[in-house]
């Protein structure tokens, strides 16, 4: 029985799916004006795994993750860089794709841009208009939130706390100053659609509830995403979807994964500790940066160095070395593994228990056992997406000079037999300082990428 933490019930429940013929599962996406930071990654690494374990419980699940294309920050990027705005999310929407495959994640089922829905937002915002729950004022229409009872029931505050606690813009066209934006005017040189309230664009919240009803119905499964996106955002979405659609409930559990820092602290550009993953992928292998992203629970807050990126290279080659020379066949994946991940993601535990089957591989002298235990060992890091790559490609890298590598090491090894050590020596060295490290054994010499 799969187990997971409900932030609206503030507890581990099991997860019982409206429908087991059909999982939905939505996840907020990136808004695209700029290259992913490794913050924006981690929800993305987590709900990728939660995919990957819910499918292999499940005949059918839909996973959406959607696209912000339409937003203040693109906005302004646009007038600071001079781009056409659907330059700029054409362009880092690309880059936020190639940069979480580079991290090993699959693509959603459904991946829906802001800009193409736009009939169906207006369409929900009409509806809210009708039942009483929002209201048009001077081109804005604004969700009344002391119209919906239960508002802050996912944040656990009430309203004058929420109000208190938040930036809200302070207008006089609102009737409360907690009330939302769902529908704002746009000017001549600010994206903008036809709509009853004149030409203007979504509010951020509107449309993450528009495009989930489209694509998983009016309520679903699991709504997923960081820890900051709780409130406003992840409370207006549950607000406004259950006020029009009149359900009890929006998503019936809500995941979400804690904050990640760099070195200790809040990454900002001042501080000089802000990472792209694109920047980071220039340094690191997309795998070491993915377990990296999975060593702490995901509900809990990560701290990142580039110290702990190496720690966990080092751990994917512990895990890699284990598996070279085997032929690997397929086979289940380990109980321990699976029931790790099926409680609550805990994901540390996974990683521990693949590690301990790499050390009975190593400590085996049985070969069938070796096959058994390695064919093992893959199978269970799918579920987590790593160590699925051939272990000889993974220590050579990119490839780019595998031939000149070998070459090398042919020339070494005839040294070797001529007992010229001097030389046999020479070549290792010239070998270290490129980052090659070579393994002697008695079934030859490999090599690999330190």
């Amino acid at each position: 029985m799969l187990k997971i933490y409900n932030t609206l019930t503030r507890q581990k429940e099991n997860f019982v799916p409206q429908n087991p013929d059909q999982i939905g599962m939505y996840v907020c996406g990136p808004t695209v004006y700029d290259y992913a930071h490794i913050g924006n990654a981690r929800p993305v690494v987590v709900f990728d795994i939660l995919a990957r374990v819910l499918r292999r419980l499940y005949p059918k699940v839909t996973y959406v993750r959607n696209i912000t294309d339409v937003d203040d920050k693109i906005n302004a990027a646009s007038k600071v860089s001079g781009e056409p705005i659907r330059v700029i999310t054409e362009r880092t929407t690309q880059a936020y794709n190639d940069d979480m495959a580079a991290l090993g994640a699959f693509t959603p089922d459904i991946t829906p841009r802001a800009t193409e829905h736009i009939p169906e937002m207006i369409a929900m915002i009409e509806q809210l208009i009708e039942q009483g729950h929002a209201y048009a004022a001077e081109g804005h229409v604004l969700f009344a939130v002391k119209t919906f009872s239960d508002y802050g029931k996912l944040s656990r505050r009430n309203q004058d706390d929420l109000l208190a606690g938040a930036r809200v813009e302070i207008a006089p066209y609102k009737k409360y100053p907690g009330d939302f934006v769902l529908w704002k005017p746009s000017d001549a040189e600010t994206p903008g659609w036809d709509s009853p309230w004149g030409r203007g664009r979504p509010g951020w919240h509107i449309e993450c509830s528009a495009m989930s009803a489209k694509y998983l119905g009016n309520t679903f499964d699991i709504h997923g995403g960081g820890i900051d996106l709780s409130f406003p955002h992840h409370e207006n979405e549950l607000a406004q979807s259950c006020c029009a659609h009149k359900t009890e409930y929006f998503a019936r559990y809500w995941m979400h994964n804690g904050h990640l820092t760099v070195n200790g602290e809040k990454m900002s550009k001042s501080l000089g500790n802000f990472y792209t993953v694109r920047e980071l992928l220039e340094e690191f292998t997309g795998e070491a940066l993915r377990y990296m992203l999975m060593s702490a629970h995901y509900r809990q807050p990560l701290d990142l160095s580039k110290d702990l990126i190496r720690q966990c290279q080092a751990s994917l080659d512990r895990l890699y070395g284990a598996l070279r020379g085997i032929d690997i066949h397929e086979v289940e994946a380990d109980a321990a593994v699976v029931a790790a991940l099926h409680d609550d993601l805990n994901i540390p535990v996974a990683l521990a228990r693949l590690h301990d089957l790499a050390t009975l591989i190593n400590k085996s002298e049985s070969a069938t056992e070796k096959t058994q235990l390695a064919s093992t060992l893959k199978s269970s890091a799918s579920l987590l997406g790593i160590v699925q790559q051939d272990p000889e490609n993974w220590f050579k890298g990119d490839g780019q000079d595998d031939t000149e590598i070998d070459d090398l090491i042919a020339q070494r090894n005839a040294a070797r037999q001529s007992r010229e050590f001097a030389e046999s020596d020479r070549i290792r060295d010239v070998l270290a300082a490129r980052g090659i490290i070579l393994e002697d054994s008695a079934k030859g010499t490999t090599w690999r990428r330190g």
